[in-house]
């Protein structure tokens, strides 16, 4: 079937819509705008004062209301300023600040997918797309996006299944065995975190079922726009406050990676206000960006072996390839109290920064040995902020470091050996597999995306193309304020039914 490009901010089946508004009738949801989801200061303290009585994992409707950067570090209570962590140099090696914001603060995954996960359903319930008596959302993802999009359509009465690769950590598969209907909802393709087309194979399988809609984060411009509007907000938020300390400090990169390319457009956000240059990272054993690679990978989230649809590759400044034995190893470093004592004991690292690392997860880590390779390449120093994401936190690979601990060590790790990891994939970080975009490089990559979107999937060509034009990108964006009226809308029609 041919796809087409976005999803626009209007109405497109009226008797759909009209299901969807019963439905959260009966579940009692009302829908947050983008706009409070970036600001949280502007939720009705009604709505603040009933979160109060929720647990912030429970599959509870007002934990919609969660869904934003704002947590604080219990995840229950709203916080000032997102939750971040300034990674000192004495961990780092540079002078410049790298800062750290921390997905593990939202509600019910402990990830921050399940921000996209809210917008990419949420636009399909108030356009009249999808119709929650009749229609299942399916939820290709390698994790964290198919398990926000398990629990958004819990809470709003969906039908939901999720579609992962079987070689994803322990933990994921024990979060959606707790939270599906029912077994049958967790569908396991071959392979790992490199095997995303497998994953589409399955997709177009149960896309021949008309009732199964596939929401695929890769493809999806509400992914996007969502980071667009609450995750730029958020990390400009952050750096505000950072550059009070001290006000000659600029935002000089925004580092992420790739994955489904949703958390970038928070990089388009920031470029054009702070002249921020954006850094897309993928895993050096599936250097896709970098020399149109494949291969097999273990920083579990970020995906592999094609472009994104909704990577705005013309706007891209720089690619940085970070290997998994990296992500691996830090993980066992700063998950262990072999490691951890080594870090406080041996280098003197302050413990709160030690024990802040259980927020941050497999991909976070790869993030902030890319920020330190773009610190060393573009000779930043202390005035300069590197800002990076950590995706999850630690716990979710619990099973994964103890894997790589068998594989690697025998499970007789020891104080050397952190002195080694310290040594080699942090002390010894080079600006290798770091590559400054041309215009031709731009070209390239973009074009390779051909090949998925266009050959294997579908999308038009007038489509595809389009998408190399900033004017197709600022479009987008300034359609958000008509996306949080319908929401409006929808939630006024909701509303009306309720008192009915």
């Amino acid at each position: 079937m041919t796809l087409s490009l976005p999803i626009p901010p209007e109405i497109v089946d009226r008797c759909r819509r009209q299901a969807a508004i019963g439905a959260l009738c009966a579940a009692r949801v009302t829908l947050p705008s983008w706009r409070e989801l970036a600001d949280p200061a502007l939720i009705p303290a009604a709505v603040a004062t009933e979160l109060a009585a929720v647990g912030p994992d429970q599959p509870h409707g007002k934990n919609l209301w969660r869904v934003h950067w704002f947590n604080a570090a219990d995840r229950r209570s709203r916080a000032g300023l997102p939750g971040h962590l300034v990674l000192p140099e004495s961990l780092t090696g540079v002078q410049a600040p790298i800062v750290v914001l921390l997905g593990r603060r939202f509600p019910m995954i402990g990830a921050h997918k399940v921000l996209a996960a809210y917008a990419c359903l949420a636009l399909r319930l108030i356009t009249g797309a999808f119709d929650p008596t009749h229609h299942r959302a399916v939820w290709p993802s390698t994790g964290n996006y198919c398990r926000g999009g398990i629990a958004i359509s819990r809470i709003l009465g969906c039908r939901s299944m999720a579609v992962l690769p079987a070689g994803m950590s322990h933990e994921r598969f024990e979060w959606l065995a707790r939270w599906v209907a029912d077994p049958t909802d967790i569908i396991r393709t071959p392979g790992s975190e490199s095997n995303v087309k497998e994953i589409y194979d399955k997709c177009a399988e149960l896309a021949r079922d008309e009732k199964n809609v596939i929401l695929n984060q890769f493809s999806e411009f509400a992914n996007y726009l969502i980071h667009y509007c609450c995750t730029g907000a958020a990390f400009e938020h952050v750096f505000s406050s950072v550059k009070t300390i001290r006000p000659e400090r600029r935002l000089a990169a925004f580092v992420s990676a790739t994955g489904s390319a949703g958390t970038l457009a928070a990089g388009d956000y920031l470029k054009p206000r702070h002249g921020t240059k954006i850094v897309a990272v993928e895993a050096l054993e599936c250097p896709t960006m970098l020399c149109n690679g494949y291969g097999e990978h273990n920083i579990q989230g970020i995906g592999d072996k094609h472009v994104p649809l909704i990577h705005n590759v013309m706007n891209t400044d720089l690619v940085v390839g970070v290997s998994d034995l990296a992500s691996d190893s830090l993980n066992v470093l700063f998950g262990g109290n072999v490691g951890r004592s080594y870090l406080a004991g041996r280098r003197k690292i302050d413990p709160d920064v030690i024990n802040a690392f259980a927020d941050i997860g497999l991909s976070g880590l790869a993030n902030i040995v890319a920020a330190i390779k773009v610190a060393k390449r573009l000779d930043l120093g202390a005035d300069d902020v590197i800002m990076t994401v950590a995706t999850d936190g630690a716990s979710l690979y619990g099973s994964e470091r103890q894997s790589f601990l068998a594989r690697r060590y025998d499970d007789a790790f020891d104080e050397v050996n952190a002195g080694e990891i310290f040594s080699r994939h942090l002390e010894g970080i080079e600006d290798d597999h770091v590559l400054e975009l041309t215009h031709l490089d731009r070209k390239r990559i973009f074009n390779l995306g051909y090949f998925t979107w266009v050959e294997q999937q579908g999308v038009r060509i007038e489509d595809f193309d389009r998408r190399k034009d900033p004017r197709f990108w600022r479009g987008l964006v300034d359609s958000i304020p008509r996306w949080d009226r319908l929401i409006g809308e929808f939630n006024a029609e909701v509303g009306a039914r309720r008192a009915h």
